[in-house]
């Protein structure tokens, strides 16, 4: 078999699993192939990079998300995101994602006190945003914001985005790698809730990589403070203290916010005076 063939068939028997064959094809394809450079077996390197994808995503996900049957059930909602119902249910599916689940007992103030001093939001851009569209009802929106969004896995991007037109936002939630590219849309807020130390066990250069590249006026960066089990473990003293390295030297200003399972910090360029 040639060294083609050899990628194409492992791509396709590490995708045949259920929790990855949802997942951005391009990436499923660029570990397998560092796997395969680095002389694994077939066996190895499928067990290798389903590994890793449970690592950076898998975990966070309950199975069997039946997002199509989601999707009808939003059709019969309100399109108001003040309506009591659509945060209720907005509220029950968020529960199916770790990341969203260990938000909801904080999720009012989480986004109340991030956010306070930004005003009404006209545009954001949520990376790695997983079942985050949902949290959209809590934000304070602007009439005419748009609303911009990716995610690794193919599925829950398209979910992300019936949910945006169902609250009439503009912008688009697509499927895309971050570790390969970083969105340049312009941008009043980017979220990255969580997303790096899932990233960096792709890309160890990630983290500064988006902090620098995403073209937006504030940033919100989140890291969890338990580990999905529960155990708190010094997680916030470790993730502040690398927070405060990937910051060092740049030009942001920068304030803290710590929740029982979350440690925020709100990132804003620093504002022009007139001459």
């Amino acid at each position: 078999m040639t060294g083609a063939t050899d990628l194409t068939e492992l791509v396709d028997a590490i995708r045949k699993a259920p929790a990855y064959r949802r997942i951005e094809p391009g990436l499923v394809a660029r570990l397998a192939g560092a796997e395969l450079s680095k002389g694994r077996t077939f066996k190895e390197a499928v067990k290798a990079v389903r590994g890793k994808l449970h690592q950076v995503a898998g975990a966070y996900l309950a199975d069997g998300l039946e997002l199509d049957a989601w999707a009808a059930e939003l059709a019969l909602l309100s399109h108001d995101r003040h309506d009591p119902a659509l945060r209720a249910w907005c509220q029950s599916k968020m529960s199916q994602h770790a990341s969203t689940r260990e938000r909801l007992p904080t999720l009012a103030e989480f986004y109340a006190q991030t956010l306070a001093g930004l005003g009404a939001l006209h545009s954001i851009l949520d990376l790695g945003c997983g079942l985050n569209p949902l949290a959209l009802p809590w934000m304070n929106l602007a009439p005419d914001a748009a609303y911009y969004g990716c995610d690794l896995y193919g599925d829950l991007a398209g979910f992300g985005d019936a949910f945006r037109q169902h609250l009439g936002l503009g912008g688009a939630v697509v499927t895309s790698d971050l570790t390969t590219a970083i969105p340049n849309q312009p941008v009043q807020l980017a979220l990255a809730l969580k997303l790096i130390p899932c990233l960096e066990q792709l890309d160890k250069t990630i983290g500064s990589r988006l902090l620098t590249g995403v073209n937006t006026e504030h940033l919100l960066v989140s890291f969890p403070a338990r580990s999905l089990g529960g155990r708190a473990k010094g997680m916030g003293r470790t993730y502040e203290s690398h927070f405060l390295e990937l910051t060092a030297g740049q030009d942001w200003q920068v304030q803290r916010f710590a929740f029982p399972n979350e440690l925020a910090f709100l990132l804003s360029r620093p504002r022009m005076e007139p001459a």
